[in-house]
């Protein structure tokens, strides 16, 4: 369905919105670092200077400390190496390439990790071209790098994310789109349509980018929570995000193994029960109320709408397959089970105890079903 244009500009609004924050601290951290490197250390041209410190303050939001440092330490290596040859052996094409060689080596040398390689590298290009030495070497681009770098660190220290509000904002996308997913699951094996249950399985591929983004949300955020003293009174709420992590990661990869074996049913025109479509619409729902659950995990009420979603879905995919046990009902049926154990698990259940609840709705379902017989 297009998408209107009053919708996009509302959404594209709200993005500003949520990205306020950073904008906010970058632009400080920028400034800070330009007048620092201009009227203190007297650097005529501290262009590196905010460069760095935007780097910096943009990689707190989405890195741990390290990552974070790394490309600090990235940005003052490219400087120093570039610094060093050009002022040796003058401009060039193949000046500009043993330039970028050499930085990208040493920060393999000194244990960087991608991030650190890429950014010396990028640093060295913009010394090679940019504004070279043309005067012998200059140390104080090298010292601009570290200044931004330092400055924009504490910027995002004193002036820190919400750690919660960037989980959120973070896990919403997430579960959104698992209940899509799981949603054209459901009406995949209603219509016994291939083109759609292709279109399934292409949409469950793409809920490992969410989460793998809602994993680096709760990294960043638990160490701002830990980091900031202004953020430590998140760290009980941000528990709650932290503990579903795991739990939604394995939900994605189950939805992914339902979309392939819904593709496999209806290749193979097997007989699908309306009890198991039923069961979808029921773990689609319980997915959507999983984010007010972990927005409120003192409301035991909010958490009871997605427990019993749940459960519901897994009590009637096991009476699906007691109304129909072909191979493809009975993989489906496993996965539907194996994904509300995630959702339960994702509201602060134990392994074990979810599997527990899980089996006991089953039973009561298959007994409930034995007793109307």
């Amino acid at each position: 369905m297009p998408v209107s244009g009053s919708s996009l500009v509302r959404s594209r609004l709200r993005d500003l919105r949520r990205a306020a924050l950073p904008i906010g601290q970058a632009t400080l951290a920028a400034g800070a670092a330009w007048l620092v490197a201009r009227h203190m250390l007297c650097h005529p041209q501290p262009y590196f200077a905010p460069i760095a410190a935007v780097i910096s303050v943009g990689a707190s939001h989405l890195a741990r400390g390290r990552r974070t440092a790394e490309l600090v330490v990235g940005v003052a290596l490219g400087i120093a190496i570039g610094d060093l040859l050009i002022a040796g052996i003058g401009v060039g094409v193949l000046q500009l390439m043993l330039v970028v060689a050499l930085a990208m080596s040493a920060a393999v040398l000194l244990g960087g990790g991608p991030l650190l390689v890429t950014q010396a590298a990028f640093s060295a290009v913009l010394v090679a071209t940019v504004q070279p030495p043309t005067q012998g070497i200059y140390w104080g681009r090298f010292t601009d790098a570290l200044v931004g770098g330092a400055l924009g660190l504490l910027v995002t220290a004193l002036v820190p994310v919400d750690p919660v509000a960037l989980a959120r904002q973070a896990v919403v996308p997430l579960l959104e789109e698992l209940a899509a997913t799981v949603e054209d699951v459901a009406a995949a094996l209603a219509a016994q349509s291939h083109d759609a249950a292709v279109h399934a399985l292409q949409r469950a591929r793409r809920i490992d980018e969410h989460s793998g983004a809602f994993h680096a949300a709760v990294l960043a955020g638990g160490e701002t929570a830990r980091l900031a003293p202004q953020r430590w009174r998140t760290r009980g709420e941000l528990g709650a995000y932290a503990g579903a992590d795991p739990a939604l990661d394995l939900a994605g990869r189950n939805v992914r193994v339902l979309a392939r074996g819904t593709l496999r049913a209806v290749e193979l025109d097997e007989q699908i029960p309306p009890e198991l479509v039923d069961a979808l619409h029921d773990l689609a729902e319980a997915v959507r109320a999983l984010e007010p659950a972990l927005s409120h995990p003192q409301r035991e009420d909010v958490r009871d709408v997605a427990r019993v979603a749940a459960l519901r879905a897994a009590a009637r995919a096991t009476l699906a397959l007691e109304r129909t046990g072909n191979l493809s009902v009975s993989v489906l049926v496993g996965h539907v089970r194996a994904t509300a154990t995630d959702l339960l698990r994702g509201l602060g259940l134990a392994p074990r105890e979810a599997r527990d609840a899980v089996r006991a709705a089953a039973d009561r379902e298959r007994q409930r079903a034995l007793d109307e017989a």
